[in-house]
């Protein structure tokens, strides 16, 4: 994790890319990759500012807000999202997905 930091700031200062344009495979191509996999402390990048991590919000439309924030619609689309925000989550949608789904969306830059 020390590496990747240290990385990470040179990349996003170098080419300018905000912290929300960090995503993992996982994110990029839901059923198809798993890294970098449920352990991977995305927290700590985001308290860095390396990264983004979700403030709780209302709940609103888990498929819309997922949409919005970048992920495919696929079958597979809230596994990666639980596996990169709530790793032990498993079941149906519920309204903590909701609600971080919800908080992503609206800390979103609008473009």
């Amino acid at each position: 994790m020390n590496a990747l930091e240290k990385l990470l700031q040179g990349i996003l200062h170098r080419w300018s890319i905000p912290p929300a344009g960090v995503i993992a495979h996982s994110d990029m191509a839901p059923g198809r990759k798993i890294d970098p996999g449920p352990r991977f402390d995305w927290r700590r990048l985001a308290l860095q500012g390396l990264s983004v991590w979700p403030e709780p919000a209302v709940p609103g439309n888990l498929a819309t807000d997922l949409a919005r924030i970048g992920y495919p619609d696929t079958p597979d689309t809230l596994a990666a999202f639980r596996l990169r925000f709530r790793p032990n989550a498993s079941g149906p949608a519920d309204d903590i997905d909701r609600s971080l789904a919800a908080g992503l969306d609206a800390a979103r830059p609008i473009a």
